[in-house]
């Protein structure tokens, strides 16, 4: 070979890992929280994810994203979706591996915070397939307002089998789930949707109308919202009927995105098509909003892994890498970057992880914590992802900028968090519903984060403020949506502080208290105080 075409000072490929032993925040807040017991399942799947195929997997996946096929060769209607068969090995891999519904299914203490580590690990890698993984495990709280819907469907959704034809429901042992609620008139705002449903007389209704989102049109099933005579309604909506006849299910296109190239988003018309009803007639926002909040908070899950991948791959490439003399890493300005990029990525990773051991329990005390944790969360971990993911791609310098590394298709990725469940605003405005309307669920936050006072100056004086800042939106409520963002934002960084201060090392709490409300903090990754222990965070990563 030439002598010009010999590679040195590139890094080596950073695959056969184990994802989940070598990430610490992980690994520690999995066993804070009260899943230890979860440690060795959570190592397998790590290794699993970590394998060069499975990362190869992840990328055949997004390089050949869903095919719509309207019709067959004979002009028959079929409205299918064909994937890369590398999808399916993923989806079956996580569904395999209880990353959808094994909370519900296998119940004990920790089980949703054992099942949110294994959706993270997955996520971390190939994000798409994690929507459809997401909505089938967001919906058993809606189906279990029915008992005679769940009674059909919930064996099929707690099922590890992974089974992608559509065919009549009563021949396949395992079910996914997505969801059509959006329409193109109304967005976020659900009420104005304009889809109709009609009595059939026979158990079932009669939906008309036009879906502008519809997650994962493969699916089994879907949770869709329409109007009755009664008001807004939830409804199970299958693809094929009992018996093997398909259902009214007409894909107008699939979603040309930005990013989440694997996994189908598209329009969707429906013609008397048959569904039943969830929920009580008139209720459909309740009757949804279960599902809305565990999906919540897999976009805040979802955003922690694909910060957990970034670093990961920055920390990687920076201690291979050599320039001006010596090891990147060991470079005090990347030193600086690299360990400020973990205190995001751990930041996020604690707080999910506490938002999701809420989920564990059913007392009064939790349930009105993850009330308000949630949204605050979405709100904050998700907008801080696509920075996140751009700091850490210009680690990789010119590399990251390419395709043939994973970080750009990271950096697609991002934003859909923030955007899917309530874009900003309206998170925001939800967060400002529960001050308004649920005190118990304030204080609830509250007590959590006067859990770390005393040990912080800039974090007591920032809890000062967010309690005065709380109270003049309490006492003002027609200004307070101009506050929303504000408010939201403060209380994110309080709860966040807390968690860290409370649970993570000290070297960590330390410096996220210092880079995130110190006086002294900047508007960019790396611009922290050399006196911090930056080398052991960035080791961390």
């Amino acid at each position: 070979m030439s002598s010009t075409h010999e590679v040195l000072n590139q890094a080596p490929p950073r695959v056969d890992l184990d994802e989940y032993s070598t990430n610490p925040a992980l690994t520690e807040a999995v066993e804070r929280h009260g899943a230890g017991w979860a440690a060795d399942h959570l190592a397998e799947v790590g290794s699993l994810v970590g394998q060069a195929d499975f990362q190869r997997d992840a990328e055949l996946a997004n390089t050949h994203p869903p095919v719509f096929a309207g019709h067959d060769r004979w002009g028959n209607r079929v409205d299918a979706v064909e994937f890369h068969p590398a999808y399916h090995r993923i989806s079956a891999a996580a569904i395999a591996h209880g990353a959808h519904t094994s909370c519900w299914a296998e119940p004990r203490p920790g089980a949703h915070v054992a099942r949110a580590a294994a959706f993270m690990l997955f996520a971390q890698v190939e994000p798409g397939h994690a929507c459809p993984v997401s909505m089938t495990h967001a919906v058993v709280p809606s189906l279990r307002a029915t008992p005679e819907l769940a009674d059909v469907w919930l064996p099929k959704v707690f099922s590890r089998d992974y089974d992608p034809e559509l065919r009549d429901p009563a021949t396949k042992s395992s079910a996914v789930f997505g969801m059509a609620m959006t329409e193109k008139q109304g967005g976020s705002d659900v009420r104005a949707n304009t889809t109709r449903a009609v009595d059939a007389g026979d158990g079932s209704w009669r939906l008309t109308g036009h879906k502008w989102f519809c997650s994962a049109p493969q699916s089994d099933a879907f949770l869709v919202l329409a109007q009755t005579g009664t008001g807004l309604s939830c409804f199970l909506v299958p693809r094929v009927l009992p018996g093997g006849d398909r259902n009214v299910f007409r894909i107008q296109r699939l979603k040309d995105k930005l990013g989440n190239r694997s996994n189908a988003s598209s329009e969707t018309e429906l013609e008397g098509t048959v569904g039943w009803l969830v929920g009580e007639e008139g209720r459909g926002v309740r009757a949804i909003i279960e599902m809305v909040g565990q999906t919540r908070l897999d976009c805040v899950l979802g955003s922690a892994a694909g910060m957990r991948q970034a670093v990961a791959e920055a920390a990687w490439h920076t201690r291979h890498r050599s320039a001006f003399g010596s090891t990147l890493i060991d470079q005090p300005a990347m030193t600086a970057v690299v360990a400020d990029l973990q205190l995001e990525a751990e930041a996020a990773t604690w707080t999910a992880l506490r938002v999701a051991a809420a989920y564990d329990s059913e007392d009064a005390e939790s349930v009105a914590f993850r009330r308000l944790a949630t949204p605050v969360a979405k709100y904050w971990v998700c907008k801080r992802g696509p920075h996140h993911a751009y700091e850490a791609l210009e680690c990789l310098g010119g590399n990251g900028y390419t395709e043939a590394f994973p970080l750009a298709r990271r950096y697609r990725e991002q934003p859909v968090m923030a955007v899917w469940e309530g874009s900003g605003n309206v998170i925001a405005l939800d967060v400002l519903r529960a001050l308004a309307r649920e005190p118990e669920s304030v204080a609830a936050v509250d007590e959590e984060v006067a859990s770390a006072l005393g040990q912080h100056r800039a974090f007591d004086a920032h809890v000062q403020a967010t309690r005065a800042l709380i109270g003049r939106v309490q006492a003002d409520p027609g200004s307070a949506p101009q506050h929303a963002r504000r408010v939201v934002e403060a209380l994110a960084l309080a709860l966040q502080g807390a968690v860290l201060i409370r649970e993570a090392p000290a070297a960590v709490a330390d410096a996220f208290v210092a880079a995130r409300l110190g006086a002294d903090r900047s508007l960019e990754y790396g611009a922290l105080d050399a006196g911090l222990d930056l080398a052991a965070i960035a080791a961390r990563a």
